[in-house]
């Protein structure tokens, strides 16, 4: 009994001095990418670059190999290759956050993480599929550089079908048991972390769908009331393109250069803080898609605005919109809105009257609600509006037009 006891000291002892040794290794020396990880009812910060080293090196790699985590994201399974020295995480099913397109996140079948590493160098293979053997897949490589401050991270898509991207993104889309999606889309993009430095470049070639239906809107009426009939020419048209889409005449349905910036500045924030979409996109949530903040929501309304750009030109679009866009206080439509704001018909609107009803289409509501309570505007988006609008407005007609909304701004505060 006495060497039984002896024996078990002995190991707990060996135990114990394993997990301080390696606390010691995992411990973050002072700046470097730290996180907090549970150790039973204890939490500690250990070292994000240590702890990727540690999970790669074979010693330690061989007691990973075969097992199973519980994470936010889903299970995670774990294998170790000895041959090749490499370190497997697939996660099966797998909830990916993508703040930069929403609150929800996208619902993965299967997400794996191939991973090797030489010195401060790692590298591997990200694949995410529909969890069915020969299905589609989307499959980046990506190299990084670990430093004591985070991980400089490079990722390369090459070009893949679109059609394959939504099957394996979104698979319970309604949309694809009708839809011909064509085009091919490539990706690149730089990262830091744990900073959250985000650079995306995404190329986009001979994207086209078919099959959804949207030709039906060419004759189609707004609930919203009597149509505006504006003309390209009018002010509250020119205000509303300065406000919400500067290359509506330019891009297919989608800007890419504003989704960079919006996939840029969501990324930085953890939130949604800015949208990114086309007037295209802003019609097709209006019509078809609803307004909820989620990743899936998004790629359908996409599939719609590139149809419509196809189906109905920008002519149509841009009339659709206007007779249909939300103004706050229950009123939608152009139309509506200039009679029930300033009691005149849209086309006749003045200037200045023009871009403050474009500054109220980033949050109607909230704008309508401190019209009628205060009897003012908030002056800061209706004077970036007035500055933005294009299309043969003279310099004298801005400064006008500033004039008169600092007549009807708020009171400073």
């Amino acid at each position: 009994m006495r060497g039984l006891l002896a024996a078990l000291a002995g190991l707990l002892v060996a135990a114990l001095l394993a997990i301080a040794v390696t606390l010691y290794l995992l411990a973050p020396r002072p700046g470097e990418w730290a996180t907090s990880v549970r150790l039973g009812p204890w939490r500690t910060d250990v070292s994000v670059p240590a702890a990727l080293r540690l999970a790669t090196a074979a010693p330690f790699a061989r007691w990973l190999d075969g097992r199973r985590l519980a994470t936010r994201w889903g299970p995670v399974q774990l294998h170790w290759q000895a041959a090749d020295r490499s370190l497997h995480l697939q996660c099966a099913p797998c909830a990916l956050p993508a703040p930069a397109l929403g609150s929800a996140p996208l619902q993965l079948q299967r997400l794996q993480l191939s991973l090797f590493r030489d010195f401060e160098t790692v590298q591997g293979r990200l694949r995410a599929d529909a969890g069915t053997a020969g299905g589609p897949a989307l499959q980046a490589w990506f190299t990084g550089r670990l430093q004591q401050g985070g991980l400089a991270l490079h990722l390369r898509l090459p070009a893949t079908p679109i059609a394959d991207a939504y099957a394996v993104l979104a698979p319970q889309l309604p949309e694809l048991a009708q839809a011909r999606i064509d085009g091919q889309v490539a990706l690149r993009v730089q990262l830091q972390l744990p900073g959250g430095a985000l650079r995306v470049v995404p190329q986009i070639e001979g994207f086209a769908v078919q099959g959804l239906g949207t030709e039906a809107l060419a004759h189609a009426a707004s609930s919203c009331g009597a149509p505006s009939r504006l003309r390209q020419h009018d002010w509250l048209v020119r205000a509303v393109l300065a406000a919400e889409d500067q290359r509506f005449f330019e891009h297919p349905g989608y800007d890419l250069v504003e989704l960079q910036a919006a996939l840029q500045g969501n990324q930085i924030a953890g939130a949604v803080r800015r949208g990114g979409s086309s007037l295209s996109q802003q019609l097709a949530k209006r019509l078809v898609t609803g307004d909820e903040r989620s990743a899936t929501r998004k790629l359908r309304e996409l599939l719609y605005a590139v149809e419509m750009e196809q189906t109905l030109g920008k002519a149509r679009i841009l009339q659709l919109y206007l007779d249909n866009a939300p103004w706050g206080s229950g009123l939608c439509g152009a139309e509506a809105a200039a009679r029930g704001y300033f009691g005149r018909s849209a086309r006749q609107l003045a200037p200045a009257q023009a871009v403050w009803l474009a500054a109220m289409l980033h949050r109607p509501d909230a704008e309508a609600l401190a019209w009628r309570s205060r009897g003012g505007i908030a002056l800061g988006r209706a004077a970036w509006v007035a500055d933005q609008l294009r299309g043969g407005t003279r310099e004298r007609e801005r400064r006008a037009a500033l004039q008169a909304l600092r007549a009807m701004a708020l009171p400073a505060p």
